[in-house]
């Protein structure tokens, strides 16, 4: 056994001192192989980062919440054009899956409205993000309030002018003033602000909370009426714990097809989402991103791998003379086995290396260009690039490493002289 250990310990040495001699040669070989580590490390780091984004922005949100409107959130097999024929979800419709589901635990309505402006004295905030619900809303996603509190039910089936506001829409109109009780203006009138939502950064799926306002749907019923072609009414459930899903699923689809009258042999008008098909889709996409970087990388790696072929061939052929020296004085084959094989794995490993250090510091970089965004290199990720790494060392230098041990003594000398 200490023979081995002393035959490896040996080997790793002239390897060490053949790269040294050699250090433009070393440099260039190792470049290819940082440059593919990186690319495919840096990809694997920035999907990560994403998918650990908008999992912590789902999070507020249990998996199997329900979306039932007129449009569906991800492919659907129904063709666009009987889609756009679809009759939005109703007020009633919403009261009646609210009075009918035994499952669920929280049933609220949606408007999705376009941006408005609000306005407190000389101050204007255009194009704010406005999330028009009913007071159950809060029971489905939560919201952690800085000041204040939402609208309760009584507010909310009266449609009171009152509104919730985020955390820059604030700051933008009070600066450091306190917003409770202050009356902004929205769609021309006033509205008493009665909370303030906690900042939570900004988000990647659609407006983050902190530039959003939150006003009564009945508000915005009682005002334009429920046929505003603007307006896409929505119905949010959020399912009792321990429920089956499909089944709670299946009796909203029987409540809606009942209340609109449709035929058995007749589609559904509708769409019953769930944010845990959402979260498939998500997953399917970063899935694909994956993919094309591992292909897009992998064409790097291959570039350097056969650089460090190409060397390696060039370094046993310079070496030619000491090989048939070192083979004449006693040397097995193992020993220049594994002296030209160590060679080629430390270029790879070094490279790998540099490229891990490159994304890490890129890492450090892209987090401190934002609060919002934090880019990670996970562990797992650093041990596959090492293993990437080493496997490129080990597939490229192999052959040459046999090339090399495989010569004859004193064809090798003769040769090398």
């Amino acid at each position: 056994m200490l023979v081995y250990f002393r035959l490896l310990k040996e080997s790793f040495s002239f390897a060490i001192n053949a790269l040294r001699n050699n250090k433009l040669r070393t440099f260039l070989s190792l470049l290819g192989v940082t440059v593919g580590i990186f690319s495919i490390i840096a990809v694997l780091a920035a999907v990560d980062s994403l998918d650990k984004t908008i999992t912590s922005q789902l999070s507020s949100l249990d998996s199997n919440t329900m979306y039932v409107v007129n449009r569906s959130f991800g492919p659907t097999e129904v063709p666009r054009w009987q889609r756009e024929s679809f009759d939005p979800i109703t007020f009633n419709e919403y009261k009646s899956l609210k009075s009918s589901l035994s499952d669920a635990e929280h049933v609220a309505f949606q408007l999705g409205v376009k941006p408005e402006n609000i306005r407190y004295e000389s101050e204007l905030v255009s194009g704010v993000n406005t999330v028009v619900v009913s007071h159950e809303f809060t029971d489905i996603q939560v919201l952690e309030f800085d000041k204040g509190r939402f609208f309760n039910e009584s507010e909310s089936n009266s449609g009171r002018p009152v509104v919730v506001i985020g955390s820059e829409i604030a700051k933008s109109l009070f600066g450091e003033f306190e917003p409770i009780g202050k009356r902004v203006r929205i769609y021309g009138q006033k509205f008493t602000v009665i909370g303030v939502v906690k900042k939570e950064g900004s988000g990647l799926l659609g407006d983050s909370n902190d530039v959003s306002i939150f006003l009564p749907a009945n508000f915005v019923r009682n005002k334009f009426g429920d046929n505003n072609p603007n307006n896409m009414p929505i119905v949010i459930i959020k399912p009792a714990k321990d429920v089956d899903i499909d089944g709670l699923k299946a009796e909203v689809s029987q409540i809606l097809r009942n209340k609109r009258g449709l035929k058995p042999n007749e589609i559904d008008t509708f769409f019953v989402n769930i944010i845990a098909g959402l979260q498939s889709a998500i997953d399917e996409m970063l899935g694909v991103l994956n993919l094309i970087g591992w292909v897009i990388s992998g064409f790097s790696l291959l570039v350097g791998g056969f650089g460090i072929a190409n060397i390696m061939f060039v370094s046993v052929k310079e070496r030619t003379n000491l090989i048939g020296i070192q083979k004449s004085l006693g040397a097995k084959n193992k020993f220049i086995l594994f002296q030209f094989l160590f060679e080629a794995v430390i270029l790879a490993v070094v490279g790998g290396i540099v490229g891990l250090i490159l994304v890490y510091l890129g890492t450090i970089i892209g987090s401190s260009f934002t609060d919002d965004f934090e880019f990670v290199l996970s562990p797992q990720n650093m041990l596959l690039g090492f293993f990437i790494s080493s496997m490129i060392g080990l597939v490229s230098g192999v052959i040459p490493a046999l090339t090399a041990s495989r010569l004859d003594p004193v064809e090798a000398i003769r040769t090398g002289m």
